[in-house]
């Protein structure tokens, strides 16, 4: 029996750096990176992706923060949410074991050869590496929800984009989504523009002739 309060949220999201844009080349999909979330106003949010902002290459299983945490680098990042409305034990199942990847976050890597499994409609699996699209139907097909009768290593962003159970919430510019905290999205605004003061004066004073 479903209970509709126990609700999931997919977030896709196009962040239009140069490594999305591999990605994509990849996926052939709008949007390039999946997370996947526990609550409408995305403050709970699980995925595989950069660890750094900085550094795409460093990555592996993270929370992410949408005020600030790396989107607060890219803030034309075009999003898609999407609910699925899930059963009690299926919920349960679901938070059990995005909890135990949190644990032994420390254990996982990105899967990148993952990305060229798919190109080969073949996929590549190494327990501990993961890439996103991946995590997240691994997640919902070990906690009973099935929908694809693909592997988890061949599904793509675009499989969540199509699937006929998600149903639609928003979709646009992640920072005009109606129900972030405006308040959050100014402190991580002016601490950007401080950050940026800082880096510019850190610039001025490496170039300095001594």
């Amino acid at each position: 029996m479903k209970n509709k309060n126990n609700s999931i949220y997919i977030l896709l999201t196009d962040t239009g750096t140069l490594f999305t844009k591999m990605i994509k080349w990849f996926t052939n999909a709008p949007y390039n990176h999946v997370s996947i979330v526990f609550d409408d106003e995305l403050n709970e949010i699980y995925s595989f992706g950069r660890k750094n902002p900085r550094n795409p290459l460093r990555a592996g299983f993270i929370r992410e923060d949408v005020y600030f945490g790396t989107y607060r680098y890219f803030e034309d990042t075009r999003c898609l949410i999407l609910k699925l409305e899930v059963s009690d034990e299926e919920y349960k199942n679901i938070r059990e074991k995005v909890e135990s990847f949190e644990m032994n976050k420390d254990r996982f890597s990105y899967n990148l050869l993952g990305l060229i499994g798919i190109l080969m409609s073949h996929p590549i699996h190494n327990n501990d590496s993961y890439f996103c699209s991946q995590f997240v139907a691994e997640v919902l097909q070990d906690s009973g929800v099935q929908l694809w009768n693909l592997p988890p290593a061949l599904v793509t962003p675009v499989d969540f984009f199509i699937h006929r159970r998600f149903e639609f919430v928003y979709e646009g510019k992640l920072y005009d989504y109606p129900s972030l905290d405006r308040d959050l999205l100014e402190n991580a605004k002016a601490e950007n523009r401080m950050l940026e003061h800082i880096n510019h004066l850190k610039l001025i004073k490496k170039l300095r002739p001594l």
